[in-house]
């Protein structure tokens, strides 16, 4: 067993959280041009296409599985994902969309009580009510908390909770490069169906940038896998939420996004209960990193 590196796994989930900031920067801009439909899908070919070799080194035989069904179910829910985190980014400030995504961990325990029978700590309640509380904030109490997009960042952090214990559940089973390979796949033929109603030619400026989405992105989960090999979920998960400061940060400098009060009071809650929710739940609760030990989750 390694010896836990604390200091090495904190620097690379800042580095994995800046990826995931700058690659949210882009989709924003982006999504100025392009439909949403196409950003989801380039950001699936190209994380495919990055993986490909090392796919293709493990043989054939290596990727037969009787799981096919829960594959598709995880790939599913992380496509519905992408989808609304990239809506959110393209019409909310990048802060509160980013953070909306980073909901998960808070939904995680909730999730695998209902879906796997997993008991959790009843410490948790306290983290998860706090959360709830800051999600209200950022809503927004009163008539604008029914603003559609809103709900459709939440629905990030949701789906995203659910796609990461459809990969519990399959981890449990299915050797870890076998269901990044089939999230891959899955994920790129789902998200290339609306092509058929929603394709138009980039322009030579789009293509650049939308290469950059996809690899930031894989950049990003094989940093974030590798964090979590360096030390207890319970230590560097936290350091996740230093993508809310990049995002913040990011959209001052860019587009003058500055939030209000509430939805300031409503991050400070959430990006709290998500430290508490993982610090207490340890691993079982921390997000999956997307890659296995020796390159991949």
């Amino acid at each position: 067993m390694r010896p836990d590196n604390l200091p090495r796994g904190a620097l690379l989930m800042l580095a994995a959280t800046l990826a995931f900031a700058v690659a949210g920067v882009l989709i924003k801009q982006v999504a100025a041009s392009l439909p949403n439909e196409m950003v989801v899908f380039f950001r699936n070919l190209i994380g495919l296409l990055v993986l490909a070799p090392w796919f293709l080194g493990r043989g054939p035989r290596y990727f037969a599985t009787r799981h096919l069904g829960n594959h598709f179910l995880r790939a599913f829910t992380g496509v519905i994902a992408m989808y609304c985190y990239f809506y959110a980014i393209a019409n909310m400030p990048l802060a509160e969309a980013v953070l909306l995504n980073y909901t998960a961990p808070l939904f995680i325990p909730l999730v695998a009580l209902l879906w796997l029978s997993e008991t959790f700590s009843p410490r948790l309640w306290w983290p998860i009510l706090i959360g709830f509380a800051g999600i209200g904030l950022i809503l927004k109490p009163g008539a604008s908390l029914f603003a559609p997009v809103a709900w459709i960042g939440l629905a990030a952090g949701i789906f995203s909770a659910l796609s990461m214990v459809g990969i519990r559940r399959l981890t449990n089973t299915e050797p870890a490069t076998r269901v990044v390979f089939y999230f891959g796949f899955f994920s790129t033929l789902a998200s290339a169906i609306p092509l058929a109603w929603s394709w138009q030619m980039p322009a030579a400026s789009l293509w650049f940038p939308l290469f950059l989405i996809g690899l930031l992105s894989t950049a990003g989960q094989i940093l974030i896998t590798r964090a979590y090999a360096c030390a207890p979920a319970a230590q560097v998960g936290p350091f996740l939420y230093a993508i809310v400061v990049f995002a913040g940060l990011f959209g001052w400098t860019i587009w003058q996004e500055i939030p209000d009060w509430l939805s300031l009071a409503g991050t400070l809650l959430v990006v709290l209960a998500g430290i508490l929710t993982i610090h207490l739940g340890g691993r079982k609760t921390a997000p999956p990193a997307e890659l296995p030990d020796e390159a991949v989750r």
